[in-house]
This record gives structure tokens, C-alpha cells and sequence, in this order.
């Protein structure tokens, strides 16, 4: 088997282990504030164990430490909206309004890298809003809330996306991962208390021990599906380009859509409506890596 061969192989399974997060977010009773907080406090807990991890956050400037504390309260505040979708809705609602962080990383990329306006990606962007209000439209009135949330899961996704693309660079990986867990865990402690006014369908006791049900799939969620594929990942990108990977990234909303259908049955809770609009949002996004051109990005 040739290198290529086996990081698609990799990259794929990662893709399809991050699939799993949706299920597994459906299957876990906990609300979702303790939910992320157990999944990056797990996550957290096993990198501490690598020492390289901690010999590497010696070396960082205090200016970029704050730069990926930053965007892990994004990433946290990403994982908070993604699994109140789920509780809001179901996983497939969530994982369709994921693949809407294509379209929005196109403009928020705009803004934050100053990169130039893009006739293209503009009308990709236009081409979703079809596939959205069909999404819209063919779900029970009560799960609408869930799609309004999702869609700000993925925009949180576009903004932490293109900032660590854009300080990507600035440290080792395991420890940057590292730093923006250990930010998104003290985010979600100081937001815990104020939470129940906020948003009360998200709030939940942090420090309620979850059931033995729910502790056998918090730790599936953070070891198997969080940190084994993120390791995974970065060892397949050394032999494959940008886009195989992007185009097999893009596939994560229709391995946890199946999965949905096969593990949980959510297409008798949507009609045929929806699942048109999935159709149209799914070829945007796959539609989008085929049409992308590298470009140089000028840094502010």
C-alpha cells in the first residue's frame, strides 16, 4: 500500500470517527454545558500526560498562549452550540447546519485574512440558501430552534477555522490543542453559573457525576473520537494535498447523516423536504473544493 493510498484511508477514518460525535452527543444525557465540559476536560486530562506537551509550552511567546486561549473559547463555545442543536433537534439537523461552515469560512475569511473578494465563493454561498430553507421547511416547527444554533455552531467553526489556519504555525500541535482545550474548559466554568438565564435548554451541574451509561461515552467521545483522530489526521496531511483533504473533511455531514439514519432512526422524524435540501447544501459543499483555487493570503 502506498503512502497516499493509506492516508486516504486515514484521513477517512478520521472523518468518520468524527461522524460519531453527533451520534454520540444524541446518546449522552447530559445537557450540553457539562457535556463539552467532560469531552474537553477528558481530553485535557490525557494530553497533561505527554510531556513533550509541556516542554513545548515553555517555548511559546505569552502573546500567542492568549492567541490560542482565545480561540478555544470559540472552539468550546462551537462544541456548546453544535450539541444544543442536537438537544434541540437530532444529530442529522445538526451535522446538515455543520456543512454551512463552508460558505461562512469563504466570508469570514474575507475579514480576517484579507484575502480578495471572491465572485465564487459568493455564489456558492448563494447556492446554499435554497438547500437551507428547504432544511427549514421540511422538519417539525419544534426543532427550528435547533437549526437557528447550528447555523451558529458553524459559524463559530469559520472563525476558529480560519485563526488557527492562520497561526497554525506558531506551535506544536499537541500542545496548541492543548492550550485551546484548557481555555474552552475555564470558558465554560466562568459561563456555567449564568447559563440557566442565558440559555436554559444548554445548562447542566458541571460537576454532577455522569451515570456509568454516560461515562463510557464521554470517554468514547473525547479519546476515540476527539483526541485519537486529531493525532490521526496530522500524520495522513504529510502525504496527501490540501484537497483530497479538504473534499474528504466536507464528508463529515453525510457519514453522521447515515449514521443518524442507521444507529437512530431520525429519518422518521424528517420528511423527504428535508433531505432534498441536504442534497442541495451537500453538493455546494463538495462542489466547493473542485472550484477553489489556491491563492496567496496576505496577513494583516
Amino acid at each position: 500500500m502506498t503512502s497516499a493510498t493509506k492516508a486516504q484511508l486515514q484521513i477517512h477514518f478520521c472523518v468518520l470517527l468524527w461522524g460519531f460525535t453527533a451520534i454520540l452527543g444524541k446518546l449522552i444525557t447530559l445537557a450540553a454545558l457539562p457535556l463539552v465540559w467532560w469531552r474537553m476536560l477528558i481530553v485535557l486530562a490525557a494530553l497533561a500526560l505527554v510531556p513533550r506537551v509541556w516542554r513545548s509550552l515553555g517555548a511559546l511567546k505569552p502573546r500567542i498562549v492568549l492567541t490560542y486561549a482565545g480561540i478555544g473559547v470559540l472552539v468550546a463555545l462551537h462544541w456548546l452550540t453544535f450539541y444544543g442543536a442536537i438537544k434541540l433537534a437530532n444529530a442529522s439537523v445538526a451535522a446538515t447546519c455543520i456543512a454551512l461552515a463552508t460558505p461562512f469560512t469563504a466570508i469570514v475569511e474575507l475579514w480576517l485574512m484579507r484575502s480578495r473578494f471572491s465572485p465564487r465563493d459568493l455564489l456558492l454561498g448563494v447556492a446554499v440558501l435554497p438547500g437551507v430553507a428547504l432544511v427549514v421547511g421540511g422538519i417539525p416547527p419544534g426543532m427550528r430552534a435547533g437549526v437557528a444554533v447550528g447555523a451558529l455552531s458553524a459559524l463559530f467553526v469559520a472563525f476558529f477555522g480560519s485563526l488557527n489556519k492562520r497561526f497554525v504555525h506558531q506551535g506544536e500541535p499537541l500542545t496548541v490543542t492543548g492550550l485551546e482545550l484548557g481555555a474552552g474548559v475555564l470558558a465554560l466554568t466562568i459561563l456555567a453559573p449564568v447559563m440557566p438565564a442565558i440559555f436554559p435548554e444548554f445548562a447542566g451541574p458541571l460537576l454532577a457525576v455522569p451515570s456509568p451509561h454516560d461515562v463510557w461515552l464521554l470517554l468514547v467521545l473525547a479519546l476515540a473520537c476527539t483526541l485519537l483522530p486529531f493525532s490521526l489526521s496530522f500524520v495522513a496531511l504529510r502525504h496527501m494535498s490540501a484537497f483530497s483533504a479538504q473534499l474528504a473533511v466536507n464528508l463529515e455531514p453525510v457519514y453522521a447523516i447515515v449514521l443518524a439514519i442507521l444507529l437512530l432512526g431520525e429519518q422518521r422524524e424528517l420528511t423527504v423536504q428535508f433531505y432534498a435540501g441536504v442534497a442541495i447544501i451537500l453538493c455546494v459543499v463538495l462542489a466547493h473544493p473542485w472550484f477553489a483555487r489556491p491563492r496567496q493570503v496576505e496577513f494583516p
